[in-house]
């Protein structure tokens, strides 16, 4: 009798081990370290946001449709809205201009068009500058980027768009959105000259800048 108590305890044991080693060699294994926060920043930086619609004049002419990525950049994309709804980008024009590189605009500031634009690029908006915003998204063709000072907490209202693709400003500058519609327009804009690609005399102009969402 004791004998086959023994065996049926054994039994029982071995099941349980059985059991046991199955649940082990089945469940979902633990994601590596940052697996997760790398799929949710790749959901994060393709989320729509609301758009602007940027009128330009000048040797381009046309429309600018910009998506920006409220999800990735929420401080600057509602910094962009808020100056767009009030006007402030009317008029302002794209004072420094790359060859291959990118368009730079949206000093609120200095770079109205109705006045001396000579300073246009050194100022802001009354707001307070934004700290840093920084994502996965990298700086292609048609990417729409925040300029800024030294700090990389200095941005303000100033923005500027991708002519071709530049990685080593990825993880530098926040990326806000990007151009869905007009490329054709942007790839028109005035060239500046120099290094620094300054438009040094009619450079073109946002003559109208509205949101749509």
């Amino acid at each position: 009798m004791r004998r086959e108590r023994l065996l049926f305890t054994g039994l029982l044991l071995a099941g349980l081990g059985a059991l046991i080693a199955f649940y082990l060699y089945t469940r979902p294994m633990p994601e590596p370290e940052g697996t997760a926060d790398a799929t949710a920043a790749t959901e994060i930086v393709d989320q729509p946001g609301p758009y602007l619609v940027i009128e330009v004049t000048g040797e381009a002419n046309g429309t600018i449709r910009i998506d920006l990525n409220e999800v990735a950049a929420p401080n600057h994309t509602e910094r962009m809205v808020a100056l767009a709804e009030s006007g402030a980008y009317d008029n302002v024009v794209f004072h420094r201009v790359i060859e291959g590189f990118m368009a730079q605009s949206g000093d609120v500031e200095y770079g109205k068009s109705d006045g001396d634009v000579s300073w246009a690029g050194r100022g802001g908006s009354d707001q307070p500058d934004l700290g840093a915003e920084f994502s996965t998204l990298s700086f292609e063709r048609g990417v729409v980027g925040m300029a800024r000072s030294q700090s990389v907490d200095s941005a303000n209202s100033q923005f500027f768009i991708m002519f071709a693709p530049a990685p080593h400003l990825n993880g530098q500058y926040t990326v806000v959105g990007k151009v869905t519609e007009g490329m054709d327009v942007v790839d028109a804009i005035k060239r500046g000259s120099g290094q620094g690609g300054a438009v040094a005399s009619a450079p073109d102009v946002m003559t109208k800048v509205a949101v749509q969402q």
